[in-house]
């Protein structure tokens, strides 16, 4: 029974009638609390210790042995090695991920076209991907060799060449390796999220504007990549994360050389923390770089919203 005031105003449920309600509520509550714990775990406490770690003078060791302010923040806002490993790493993800796009949405338009025979070769295209990342960076590595190198020795042997690279040994050189490398890799996690995004398109569709004289290009243009924009940015967006994140190809290949050509944003947390084991600098670097990663990412989830738009 719900009370009413002096004026007939409701102010409430009776205790009864909240009672009676009880375990609904608990079961309500049952039923959320476990992804309340995992993004406690995952996500809350990992964020609060990093913030403090960023406001604190603490190394591997000792961690939080005295206060900072934003010291640490500071510091890393003058930095011109770790500002100059931000700006590689952001112009790396956004020229690689782009270009990733590009040739697996060519290899998924190329796999549709083939029907049945575009599903055995998709399990071929898996291979690269099941290749652990460290392996990947091993084997361009001795792929790239100057001495002994299967594409130095290849580059030699038909004349191209007539001494060997140092293809690690250059800063553009060592870019171009890791983006390759990169390449080899990721492409085919792009071609399948692009079959399937393909995939998606009905087929009568095409047969429609086949029957109205539309060519090939016609129908790319005007028929798939509208009805497939909006999953086509959803992949960039993914790929741009995961290019943000580029350490071990770094780490395998170059180590950040030669100098500091190839030091992308996370290599050099990483040596920060681990090698200068200045923990609370580097989790200022870490935060500093996430905010960097969410501007970047921000006109990319702009556009994936008006493509959804556009289709709704």
């Amino acid at each position: 029974m719900t009370a009413f005031t002096a004026d007939g105003l409701q102010f409430g449920k009776t205790r009864h009638e909240r009672w009676r309600l009880l375990p609904a509520r608990l079961g309500r509550m049952l039923w959320i609390a476990p992804i309340i714990l995992a993004l406690s775990v995952t996500t809350l406490y990992p964020t609060v210790f990093l913030l403090a770690l960023a406001f604190s003078k603490s190394t591997l060791g000792k961690p939080f042995r005295g206060f900072v302010g934003i010291k640490h923040f500071a510091t890393t806002l003058q930095d011109p090695l770790f500002l100059s490993a931000i700006g590689r790493s952001v112009a790396y993800a956004l020229s690689t991920s782009l270009l990733q796009l590009a040739l697996g949405f060519l290899i998924a338009l190329l796999f549709t076209s083939l029907l049945k025979a575009g599903r055995f070769l998709m399990s071929l295209v898996l291979l690269p991907l099941m290749t652990p990342p460290v392996m990947v960076g091993v084997a361009w590595k001795l792929i790239l060799a100057p001495a002994g190198g299967l594409l130095n020795g290849t580059l030699i042997k038909y004349g191209v060449i007539s001494e060997p690279i140092s293809f690690l040994g250059h800063p553009l050189l060592a870019w171009l390796a890791i983006a390759v490398a990169d390449l080899w890799q990721w492409t085919p996690f792009i071609v399948i999220l692009c079959f399937a995004a393909l995939s998606t398109i009905p087929e009568g569709v095409h047969e429609a504007a086949l029957v109205d004289g539309a060519n090939a290009w016609q129908r790319f243009r005007h028929i798939t990549l509208p009805l497939v924009a909006a999953p086509l940015s959803s992949i960039y967006l993914l790929k741009l994360i995961l290019s943000f994140k580029l350490f071990d190809l770094v780490y395998i290949l170059t180590f950040g050389g030669p100098g500091f050509a190839t030091t992308s944003a996370g290599f050099s947390i990483y040596r920060r923390a681990i090698e200068q084991f200045d923990v609370g600098r580097a989790a200022a670097e870490t935060i500093v770089y996430g905010l960097v990663i969410g501007l970047a990412t921000l006109p990319v989830v702009r556009l994936h919203q008006h493509f959804e738009r556009r289709e709704s």
